[in-house]
């Protein structure tokens, strides 16, 4: 089990289910019944996503711009994240 986290293949699995989740999301958004806005929650997602990127290149010992670049993007994801929740009253 101990090489499943010292590769990264644990946030391998993770990043494949948030993927699923995500096109389930487009799916349902697209075709389902209910009403569901998708870009806030994909935004959502994709910040999760970069901060499992994150974990997984301290892991793995990447150097630590690849850290900081995914750490970015987690931040670039949530704030696009915020500004499409936040609606004026």
């Amino acid at each position: 089990m101990s090489g499943w986290f010292s590769s990264g293949a644990i946030v391998d699995i993770a990043l494949l289910l948030i993927a699923i989740e995500a096109v389930v999301l487009l799916f349902v958004a697209r075709y389902g019944k209910i009403r569901v806005t998708a870009w806030p929650i994909l935004a959502n997602l994709a910040s999760g996503a970069c901060l499992l990127l994150a974990v997984r290149a301290a892991l793995i010992g990447a150097d630590w711009p690849y850290v900081a670049l995914a750490m970015t993007g987690a931040f670039v994801a949530h704030a696009i994240d915020l500004i499409a929740r936040i609606r004026p009253r």
